[in-house]
């Protein structure tokens, strides 16, 4: 199936200082995008994946589960460990557990993990009746576009297939008991209203991660789709300020902008940071 118009997955080949970012779920990268160009422009290596499933039609995700999904962010992050001397990872919502995950499995491989409305379990007494719904009833309703700016609106499903709630309630089981292998150096930042993923999450997560450099930022004005509300500003600022002071070549010129200012490569810069197909 053909990727929905803005759900395209993102690159940007930059520095040695790399950045994964990790959409939620039925979500796109298009929700990320933003914070993805806001370190692209900064002279960081971004990658953006989209995840299997996502970004075409609620049928797709379907078929597929947790194992995909982090399939997918795995074989991202392993790239670019291959290009870069230090690796970040982000995620909104699902997409803190997938960097949680990440973090906690390929220890020293991971610098810094920087974590928006991270979500961490499936609430609700619907959530203990899923094994057997999901054989039943297919969808419920979407989750998409949880946000207070007036306008914004993110590229996700309508509807929330069952049988990929059900591995995704699995998936948050397996990294809960999993955070405590979390060492690196975390920045979590969440949203006081929010109507997906409530504040106890974030709290679960901070109690039960190993790291000691750990800051906690409250977003005030934003609800679950922070990164395209009224306080995405910050968090990409601040998102950048931890990987600098983390990874001090962070921000620095490539040999390919420092070539395009002078002059002498102007093409590789206008390439650089373009959207890539699924």
């Amino acid at each position: 199936m053909p990727v929905l118009p803005g759900a395209e997955p993102y690159r940007h080949e930059g520095g040695e200082a790399g950045v994964l970012l990790c959409h939620g779920f039925t979500g796109s990268p298009q929700s990320l995008r933003p914070w993805a160009e806001y370190l692209a422009e900064r002279g960081l290596t971004v990658s953006l994946p989209l995840l299997p499933g996502h970004g075409t039609r609620w049928e797709d995700m379907q078929l597929t589960g947790w194992q995909d999904w982090y399939a997918e962010v795995d074989r991202e992050l392993r790239a670019l460990r291959e290009r870069c001397s230090r690796v970040f990872v982000c995620g909104l919502s699902m997409g803190g557990a997938l960097a949680l995950r990440l973090a906690a499995k390929h220890g020293d491989a991971v610098s810094g993990i920087v974590v928006v409305n991270p979500a961490n379990k499936v609430h609700g007494l619907s959530a203990y009746a899923l094994p057997l719904a999901r054989h039943v009833v297919r969808t419920t309703k979407g989750i998409a576009s949880d946000i207070a700016k007036e306008g914004s609106v993110e590229i996700g499903y309508d509807k929330v297939p069952l049988h990929a709630a059900h591995s995704l309630r699995k998936f948050f089981r397996l990294v809960d008991g999993e955070l405590p292998q979390v060492t690196q150096p975390l920045l979590l930042l969440h949203s006081v209203q929010d109507h997906v993923v409530p504040p106890a999450d974030s709290a679960r997560v901070l109690s039960r991660v190993s790291s000691t450099d750990v800051q906690e930022i409250v977003l005030e004005q934003s609800y679950h789709v922070a990164t395209l509300d009224h306080d995405a500003d910050r968090i990409f600022e601040e998102s950048f300020a931890f990987v600098e002071r983390l990874a001090p070549e962070a921000g620095k010129e490539t040999d390919a902008v420092r070539m395009d200012q002078t002059g002498q490569a102007g093409q590789v810069g206008q390439q650089e940071g373009t959207a890539t197909g699924g």
